[in-house]
């Protein structure tokens, strides 16, 4: 069981281990396989792929029939062959070594007489559930809902990276069918995320960057109740830098959000939590790192210039909070590390990370851009977990209620 934390209680979420005799019973599973494919319609990334197969396998062991349900991309509610599964179910079939059965038609008599024949152990994939419309509707109609869990006899969710979406596979099929359960996907992302921001080790270390303060606010207020070391960095760091009277050149920066930042500060001083910002920075006159690139303090950038990269003070300062901490919590790079020329910052910020974690240090990298510069520098296997769920995880950290998660069945509710 899991734990996911609502304000005002704990609640516990049955998973798969808490499942009783699945054999022959057929698996509705929501999962997240939203992957890259090249113009061949060749996966280019099965991350998400493999994350979901110790939850497949689990069910096989268990005799269940496996129907997946998933989406690829926006088709918008239309049928575009673009975003079709069917190649993302042949991938899927070379991955576990046993064909996948693709259902072209989810829901309907074409549905239920593709699965009609299926095995004990046997793994489906129905078509984007996102061609219907009514996938995304935000109404309270259940019809489609119905329609869908006419496939299965129980639901299982293990797609993080949905489980913020208030959608019809996420949330509504849940309600239709018991049990409603987390897969194992879904109990390691809520139970390494929970444990870092409700249980950590101390000291506890975040390191929230981006460009945008506006999209981080919820996530550094809520930090500020939990961390003792706040490291700031990316675009949003201008913002900070403005509000304290610095010239930040012609780097970004949200006027709007001038005041925030100042509460920002106010807060943590209150709380006692250590803000760690950039001391230097690297900025550029040309941001294809073509043009003249130099490193400056933070608070003294030239007009015409704008910040791209944590500076080689900044990366030593950050560095030794990273190595000195016991849990951390990572949500944005530190730079625009898309360019190589400004990668260095966030990959020193991650090496560090690497480094704590091979002290002992429980580290959780959270977001979608931190994942990208996680995978390009580094492997997931040198953390202790990186999340698969980008907005997902981002509103997880805000301390928001995810859908996907609170329509699962409790197992335990007490208050705290």
């Amino acid at each position: 069981m899991l734990k996911f934390i609502k304000k005002g209680t704990k609640k516990m979420k049955k998973s798969v281990k808490d499942l009783g005799n699945v054999q022959g019973k057929r698996a509705l599973v929501r999962v997240d396989v939203n992957v890259p494919l090249d113009a061949d319609k060749n996966v280019t990334d099965d991350t998400r792929i493999q994350a979901i197969i110790p939850t497949i396998r689990y069910l096989q062991e268990k005799g269940a029939k496996i129907i997946l349900m998933a989406h690829l991309g926006r088709p918008k509610g239309e049928w575009n062959p673009e975003f079709s599964l069917e190649p993302v179910a042949k991938h899927m079939s070379k991955v576990l070594g046993e064909d996948v059965l693709f259902v072209s038609k989810p829901i309907g008599e074409g549905a239920a007489e593709e699965l009609a024949n299926l095995k004990d152990g046997q793994v489906a994939l129905l078509e984007n559930i996102r061609y219907y419309k009514a996938e995304e509707a935000k109404d309270d109609d259940m019809t489609f809902a119905e329609e869908l869990a006419k496939l299965g006899d129980f639901y299982v969710n293990d797609a993080f990276g949905a489980a913020h979406r208030k959608h019809t596979s996420t949330a509504k099929v849940a309600k239709l069918l018991s049990p409603a359960v987390s897969g194992l996907l879904m109990e390691k992302e809520l139970r390494c995320l929970s444990q870092a921001l409700d249980n950590p080790t101390r000291p506890f270390t975040a390191v929230v960057g981006g460009a945008k303060v506006s999209s981080k606010i919820g996530v550094l207020e809520n930090l500020l109740d939990k961390v003792d070391n706040m490291i700031i960095g990316g675009g949003m760091a201008y913002t900070f830098v403005k509000a304290n009277g610095g010239k930040i050149g012609t780097s970004i920066c949200e006027d709007d959000q001038i005041d925030t930042a100042l509460a920002i500060q106010k807060k943590a001083q209150e709380k006692g939590v250590k803000l760690v910002m950039a001391t230097d920075v690297l900025v550029t006159d040309d941001f294809s790192g073509n043009g003249t690139n130099k490193f400056v303090k933070i608070d003294e950038i030239p007009d015409g210039f704008e910040g791209v990269d944590a500076g080689e003070e900044s990366r030593k300062a950050f560095a030794d909070v990273l190595k000195s901490s016991k849990t951390i919590l990572m949500n944005g790079p530190v730079g625009a590390f898309e360019n190589p020329k400004f990668a260095e910052g966030t990959k020193a910020v991650l090496q560090a990370i690497v480094d704590a974690t091979k002290s002992g240090a429980t580290s959780v990298i959270g977001g979608g851009d931190s994942v990208s510069a996680a995978k390009k520098f580094f492997t997931a296997d040198d953390f202790t977990h990186v999340s698969t769920g980008g907005g997902a995880s981002l509103e997880f950290i805000e301390g928001k209620v995810l859908p996907g998660v609170d329509a699962l069945d409790e197992a335990v509710t007490a208050n705290v």
